[in-house]
Parts: structure tokens; sequence; C-alpha cells
């Protein structure tokens, strides 16, 4: 008689049997844990544990973004990072790294490889000594000059069922996808003429997860990124993962199995490796990634940016106020991860229900006045709607609705104070950490609007610049470090610490903050207009038995009395003074 299958195994079982009812679960629960190199009687990790702390701050970057000659792009990266970056980034995100034909990266040709212009694994090895390493798993599609699409079009294998075919007359009105590109690419193959599905482009071809060769094949590739040093994973695109004609295709029930499964698998081989999932939805669609705690650890915050952008160029805060009010509190576990900008423009899709047309199209006014565009999605009507907003976040800040003034500066930086603050780990953009403009010559040159934001920087150019005291981008470097420094030294700043939103006004935006031990609090004031504020103390609650000073001014307040004058974009970062053992 054989031995009974641990609770590992018969977890990994589970998700298989609902994922492929038809199939072996056993047979193949059995190949996907050889392809982990995993004892089925691994323990199972502890539940519920916070793989972070207030000093978690994280960089997104590609691994050319900073370059300098005779040096591959991830070794200058991170030449960069140590000269200006540490201790301040604990964390960074290498967006796609391998060989590829189009996106930036996102239509992977080889998904074991790195560039050889970024260096090679021993390079991504050394970053990840120094810094929490996160990698994209560009699970949806793969390039169509991937091995895979290549045997499929020869009939031979690997491949040759890896990808989604569909008759074009099915009914795929229902497909929801942020393109207005034809959702089926005609490919002629080995037996003739076949549609296979793209959601992106017709470089990128949607895999078929319905087959379990294809699920396999990524946690090999999970797998080899772990040996490489990777510890958090960034599931890209991945609410689009499982495809089923006459559905909208998101966020199907079998995309979040899929997501569980591969949850079960890391955390039985590395506790604190971490799942982030990309889903640039709407908000309680993207908040379903959390599942029960057993999904992903990590969900994009993705209504903060356009969101936050709106209420500092409009002066109004009731829209951010009223979302993060209904945000419910990230279970321990689990976290948010800010961001303002990225790789991407900023998306549209999560403020729907949040801001109105008429804002959506302000927002679109100002960023067009800022040398910025707009790209759009196709509906199931044939219209199109605004998709997302490309611009570099600086340009996009430096004026209001009524039009440009004087306080871009410090309208970016209260954005990024804000950020600091929230509930979640913060991740900036690299170019935001330096104020990188618009990059109007890339985009005529790639002929991409997310281009605008994707500059490359000689790092001598770079170095000069930040060396420069009256030199903006050297300005936005030390303000935002400056913050980043004070927030890593506070309790009440952890990324699952009590957050409260505070009812102030439309120009203040303000939320109280308490440490999980209770001992500190920390009152956030941001005034996001251009028009000078005054705050009574009285009106934070205060307890009147402590102390009560600004962590970024370094003001005491006497007594709970005072009235706080806050400048146009003014953030104050109000707390009790900390009790010994802090």
């Amino acid at each position: 008689m054989s031995a009974p299958a641990s609770n590992f195994r018969l977890r990994v079982e589970a998700h298989l049997g609902a994922l492929y009812p038809e199939r072996d679960a056993g047979a193949l629960a059995g190949e996907l844990l050889a392809a982990m190199r995993l004892d089925e009687s691994t323990p199972t990790p502890e539940q519920f544990r916070n793989y972070w702390d207030p000093s978690d701050v994280w960089v997104i970057s590609y691994g050319d973004s900073v370059v300098e000659d005779g040096q591959p792009g991830l070794r200058s990266l991170r030449g960069f990072l140590n000269a200006h970056l540490a201790p301040e980034i604990t964390g960074v995100h290498v967006l796609p790294f391998f060989p590829y034909t189009s996106d930036d990266g996102f239509a992977v040709s080889d998904y074991l490889s790195v560039r050889e212009d970024l260096g090679d694994w021993g390079d991504l090895r050394a970053l990840a000594q120094e810094r929490r390493l996160m990698s994209d798993l560009v699970i949806n599609h793969c390039s169509a000059e991937h091995l895979w699409f290549r045997n499929y079009c020869a009939g031979e294998s690997p491949g040759r069922d890896y990808f989604v075919e569909m008759d074009p007359g099915a009914d795929l009105r229902a497909v929801v996808r942020p393109r207005t590109s034809a959702l089926l690419r005609p490919t002629e193959t080995r037996d003739g003429l076949r549609y296979v599905w793209c959601t992106f482009s017709h470089d990128q071809i949607d895999l078929n997860f319905a087959n379990p060769a294809v699920l396999l094949e990524f946690v090999r590739i999970i797998r080899h990124y772990l040996d490489q040093g990777v510890r958090v994973f960034r599931f890209d695109a991945v609410a689009f993962l499982w495809k089923q004609e006459g559905s909208s295709s998101l966020n199907l029930p079998q995309t979040h199995e899929v997501v569980r499964l591969l949850r079960c698998l890391i955390e039985h081989e590395d506790p604190s490796a971490l799942i982030i999932t990309e889903t640039n939805i709407p908000n309680r669609e993207n908040l379903s990634y959390f599942g029960n705690g057993n999904e992903a650890h990590l969900v994009y915050n993705f209504s903060l940016p356009p969101l936050l952008l709106f209420s500092l160029v409009s002066g109004r805060c009731g829209a951010l106020k009223r979302w993060i009010m209904s945000m419910p509190p990230a279970r321990n576990g689990t976290t948010y991860l800010n961001f303002l900008a990225s790789h991407d423009g900023i998306g549209l899709r999560p403020a729907e229900g949040l801001l109105d047309e008429q804002e959506i199209d302000a927002l679109i006014a100002l960023a067009e006045r800022s040398g910025g565009q707009v790209s759009w999605r196709a509906l199931d009507n044939g219209q199109r709607r605004p998709y997302e907003i490309n611009i570099a976040l600086y340009d996009a800040l430096q004026g209001h609705l009524d039009g440009p003034d004087a306080f871009g500066f410090e309208r970016f930086v209260c954005a990024h104070a804000i950020m600091l603050a929230l509930e979640g780990i913060p991740a900036f953009y690299i170019h935001s950490l330096i104020g990188t403009r618009n990059d109007h010559a890339l985009v005529a040159k790639t002929g991409h609007a997310r281009s605008i934001n994707r500059h490359r920087w000689e790092r001598p150019a770079l170095e000069a610049v930040l060396s420069d005291p009256a030199d903006t981008h050297g300005r936005v470097l030390t303000a935002l470090k400056s913050l980043i420094r004070i927030r890593a030294q506070q309790p009440a700043f952890h990324p699952n610490a009590t957050q409260f939103t505070l009812h102030l006004g439309e120009q203040i935006f303000a939320f109280w903050r308490q440490s999980m031990d209770r001992r500190q609090s920390i009152f956030v004031l941001n005034n996001i207009s251009r028009e000078p504020q005054s705050v009574s103390l009285t009106e934070l609650n205060l307890i009147v038995t402590d102390s009560w000073y600004d962590l970024i001014g370094g003001r005491v307040y006497e007594g709970i009395e005072e009235k706080i004058e806050l400048a146009p974009y003014q953030t104050v970062w109000i707390t009790n003074k900390p009790a010994e053992g802090f």
C-alpha cells in the first residue's frame, strides 16, 4: 500500500483538478513538483506573515535606463543604484531583460536568456544579492519569433498545441482587451490557415493554458528564475490568461486558479518569495487577485496614479478621498504596491467609476497641453475609449487644469510624499526619482506613445546634472531621498499599519497612520491646492499628553490649540514623540 499523499501534494492536485478535470491530477502534480524540484513532504509555510517593513522602497527600471560606454546595462544600473540610492532603495524591478521582438521587452523570444547588451544572469544575481529582485513573468503571451510559435507554424513540438486557435466566426463580442488591433491573427501553418488569439499585438501570441504542457513550461521558467535570485514575480497581464468563447476572457475563474497554484508552488520553495499581479483593470476586479490571502501577495494600486494626478492638478481631493475610504485594509501577508508612474502610461481604466467623463477629459486635455499623448482601447461596438495617458510624470504635474503655473516642483514632491505615507509598499519609477522629462525624440524614433516615458540616460550626462545643485534633476532626487529616509524609520509607515482618512476639506488630503503596536501615530496632511491652507490641531484629535512634531520640517507643536499654515503643495507628517525603543 502506498503512503498517503501529503497535504502539499493534495493542494496541488486540487488546483489541477479544478483546471483540468479530464486529466490525471496526480500525474500532473508529479510533473510540476519535479519541475520545481520540490519534495511533496515540504512543510507548509507560515501563513499571513509580512515579508516587508517600513524600510521597503522599490525602484522600477529597464535594464538600460542608465547606460555607459563599455558596461552592460545591468552593471551600469547597479552602479547607479549603489552610488545614489543605497540604502534608500531595498528592491529593484528590472523590466523585461530577455531577448524580445517588440513592446520594449514584453514580446519575449527566449524566457531563459538575458539580452547580451544588458549582461548575463551573473549581473542579475549580483543585483539580487544587494536588493530584493523583481522579474516579470510574461505569462499571457510570447513573441511570434519564439521557438514555440515557430514550431506551432511547422506543426512540431514543443509548441504545436501551445496557442489559442479560434474560428473567425466565433462569438468574441464580449472579449475585453486594451488594444484596437484585430484580436485574431491569420497564420499559415503546416495544416493550413489558422487564426490565433492576440490580446495585445500580432507579435504577441497568447498562450493556451488550457493545455497543461504550457503550465509546466512556466513552472520550469519560475524554477530557473528562483535559481537566479528572483524573489518577486510580476505576473504580467495575468488577468487575460484564460480564454473562453462567449465570455469576456478577463478574470475568469481558471485564471485565479492558476495564480493560486503557482503561489502554492512558489511559497513552498521559498516562503519569502512574492507574487504581484499586474492587472490594469477597474479597482474591484484588481482587488480580487488577493484571493483569500492565497493568490497575490501584492496588487498594484492602479487607481492611485490617475486619482492623485487629478487631485493635484484640480485642487480637489474628493474622488481620491472617497476611493481611499473604500479600500479594504490589506490583511497580514498581503499589501498594496503604490506607484505613480511606470514604464507604461497613467492608466484610465482604474479611474472608471471614480472620475466622471468630464474629469477624465480634463486630465487628457492637461496631458496633451503638457506634451503627452493618449492611447486607446477598442469596445465591442467598434468604438474606442481612452486607455492611458502617455507622459512623463514630472511634465504631467507642471500645471493646473487652469493652465501652467510655478508650482511644478512642489506639486511633484507632494505627490510622492503622499505615496510614501500611504498603506503599502512604495515603488518609484527610476525616471520619477530623477525628474526625467518627456522624450519626444524617442517617440519619433519608435513610433510608440509609451516611449515618451522610457528615456535612456547616458550615465556621465546624468551624473553631471545630479551634481549641479541648481538643476531640477538633482533637486528632485535630493528631496525624494530625504522623504524615503524619514519613512524608513517610522513604525506607523509599516505597509500594513492602520490607516484612516481624515476630513479637512477638498484642498487638504489627510489621513492617519498608526503603528501595529499602537505606539506611534502619524497624521499626514497634504495641501493639494495652489493656495495656502490653515488647519487647527484641534481638528486632528491629538492625545494631549503626547508631544507632537513634524517629521519633515522639524517643527515642534507646543499645544494642540496651535494652527498649521500649509504652503501650496506642502506636506507635514505630524507624529508623537517616539518613546525609547522605537
